[in-house]
């Protein structure tokens, strides 16, 4: 048997965490397998869908990089379809029209719930015949009487459904539009679904669903049910909690190889195994390795991940993400050196692409001004001298390389009998305006020789200026 996933979203907002990590499980089950992964966009909904929506659940699939093997299919696209199945159940007898007004069934509800029963339709037009000319109606899906559904689930093991806890589910409403129990039916058996991974808040609809299956004489698929994502707090994950969106952890400078290591990791293991390739976890990954218990959302421990892979990944994949956060900021790093320099010689003191790039931008402009706080202790009049010598040094070599860059501010030093820190502080904020950035070789070695001389310049220009006011 060949293997087919799907992942089903419905477009009525964005693509939170939650639905992020059923679809990674989802596809790498398909790939662990060599199957097929189904992108199918359940938007039956038509008051709520969005186009929006929609395309933010594309934007964040194709960002983690969680490729369709068929779709994204759109349900509204197989009305149809639906149409047809649900009048070969009527035509077999095993759907109805129900004509029960809303009215009468919300009063029929309310004294059950007063009587401490549980609220459900009592099958007034199961078997009759009688319908009224030209009134509204639903069509309703016969659900055994008798007997019960087991539900063979890869993380929860059997779980047994008496049908007499269920009633018979509206298939299509009155305006004839399909519900969405049945078409998720009718989805997976046309598309061939073997295994449906999805969240446990849909263990309630699945043996509603497997009995629709069973009288469509379609098979069953096998399921996984998985436990619910916490916040930080113990409690239910949800916008309190901050980036909850896909594209959120994007804008906030997070590289999508981090955030698919960490969701994978949110209820799937592997011994203590905690940096996962995708190669690995497509090797590693199975349904059956999914625990039952809830986890909780650890935001350091992100950082953590992101941080690594800022700093183990190849600069140049590194590069591909963090071009959007300086596209943010306005900043051309066509003009100036490799991307893939600057985060060799960034990775390890940043956090996120977007510190990245905030902290990046003097390698591709000049800066507008210097920080205060490091202007003022390092730009001093007692500064000019090494200021100037080093300039002279730097404008001498012939040779633009970290190695001779680093022996002319030796010199400098030696030369004026001086610490270190007495030529590389002011320097360091002449050419970065501010206190801190990489070794001073490696970061003069990225820039322009040209460049250097005009913003030596302009700390001689602010230190003139100053002693003057």
């Amino acid at each position: 048997m060949s293997v087919v996933t799907r992942f089903a979203p419905s477009p009525t907002g964005y693509l939170h965490v939650g639905g992020a990590r059923t679809a990674l499980y989802s596809w790498l089950y398909a790939k662990s397998q060599g199957g097929k992964f189904v992108l199918r966009v359940e938007d039956t909904d038509i008051e709520r869908s969005t186009e929006a929506a929609k395309q933010a659940i594309l934007e964040g699939m194709a960002w983690l990089g969680l490729d369709a093997d068929v779709g994204p299919v759109y349900q509204t696209d197989r009305f149809d379809r639906y149409k047809e199945i649900i009048d070969q159940l009527l035509a077999e007898g095993k759907a109805y029209k129900c004509f029960m007004p809303a009215e009468e069934l919300d009063q029929i509800r309310e004294e059950q719930k007063a009587n401490g029963e549980k609220p459900r339709y009592p099958g007034t037009w199961r078997d009759r015949n009688d319908h009224p000319a030209d009134a509204p109606f639903v069509i309703r899906f016969k659900n055994p009487l008798e007997g019960s559904v087991v539900i063979k689930d890869h993380i929860r093991g059997d779980i047994e459904i008496a049908n007499s806890e269920l009633d018979d589910l509206i298939i299509a409403r009155s305006d004839g539009t399909p519900t969405y129990n049945f078409c998720v039916v009718v989805d997976d058996w046309d598309m061939g679904i073997t295994h449906v991974v999805r969240g446990e808040d849909h263990i309630n609809n699945t043996p509603r669903q497997i009995n629709i299956l069973l009288a469509l004489n379609a098979p069953i698929p096998e399921y996984a049910h998985v436990s619910m994502i916490l916040g930080d707090d113990g409690k239910k994950l949800s916008k309190r909690h901050g980036a909850v969106g896909v594209m959120q952890y994007r804008d906030d400078g997070y590289l999508p190889q981090a955030l698919l290591n960490y969701l994978v990791r949110l209820g799937w293991s592997h011994g203590d195994q905690e940096i996962f390739s995708l190669e690995e976890m497509i090797e590693l990954f199975s349904l059956d390795a999914i625990g039952q218990s809830a986890s909780a959302f650890n935001t350091d421990k992100l950082i953590w991940l992101n941080q690594h892979y800022i700093k183990s990944l190849p600069a140049e994949e590194v590069a591909e993400h963090a071009v959007w956060h300086f596209e943010q900021l306005n900043i051309d790093t066509s003009q100036g050196p490799s991307l893939a320099s600057v985060i060799t010689v960034q990775a390890d003191r940043v956090k996120t692409l977007k510190e990245l790039a905030e902290i990046s931008g003097y390698f591709y402009a000049d800066y507008d001004e210097f920080d205060e706080k490091a202007a003022k202790k390092h730009l001093r009049p007692v500064a000019k001298d090494a200021l100037a010598l080093v300039k002279q040094k730097l404008n001498d070599l012939t040779c633009w390389d970290a190695e001779h860059i680093q022996a002319a501010i030796n010199a400098t030093a030696e030369e004026l009998e001086v610490g270190m820190g007495k030529v590389g502080m002011p320097l360091r904020v002449a050419v970065t305006g501010g206190g801190n950035s990489p070794s001073l070789d490696v970061t003069l070695a990225l820039l322009k020789q040209s460049e250097i001389g005009q913003r030596i310049d302009k700390a001689l220009n602010f230190i003139s200026i100053r002693e003057k006011s």
